[in-house]
C-alpha cells in the first residue's frame, strides 16, 4: 500500500488543476510506534515547509468513533492542509530538504489517503 505520492500521480494532480488554493485531505493509519515518528515529521512540516510554501494546517485530529464505516476503515488521524496552489504542494514535495524528512512520514504510516479537494461552488 502506497503512503507517498508518486511521479505519475503528481503529474495527473497538476494536469487536473482547476486553479486557486487546494485543501489536501490526509487520512492516516499509523504503524506501531508510528505516532512519534509522524510527530517529528509534523514538527518539520509546521516549522519549515508550510511557511516556505504558504501552507496552513486547517485541522489536525485523532480519529474517534466511526459511525459509518466498513470494518477496518476507521482512521487513526485526519489532517486538512491548505496550500496556495497545487504547484506549491508539488514544489514542496520535490524540495530536497523536504525529501530528507519525508522518511519519517513514510515509516510512520501503514496506510494513508492523500487527496486533493475542490471546493463546491
Amino acid at each position: 500500500m502506497a503512503v507517498d505520492p508518486r511521479g505519475r500521480d503528481l503529474e495527473r494532480y497538476l494536469e487536473e488543476d482547476p486553479g486557486g488554493p487546494v485543501v489536501m485531505l490526509n487520512l492516516l493509519r499509523f504503524t506501531d510506534g508510528g505516532r512519534d515518528s509522524y510527530a517529528e515529521y509534523a514538527k518539520a512540516l509546521n516549522e519549515t515547509f508550510l511557511p516556505r510554501y504558504g501552507g496552513t494546517v486547517l485541522y489536525a485530529g485523532d480519529g474517534s468513533t466511526a459511525l459509518v464505516a466498513d470494518d477496518g476503515q476507521a482512521w487513526d488521524a485526519v489532517l486538512l492542509v491548505q496550500y496556495p496552489s497545487r504547484k506549491a504542494f508539488s514544489d514542496m514535495v520535490a524540495d530536497p530538504d523536504y525529501q530528507a524528512v519525508t522518511a519519517l512520514r513514510t515509516g510512520a504510516l501503514k496506510e494513508a489517503v492523500l487527496q486533493a479537494t475542490v471546493p463546491w461552488s
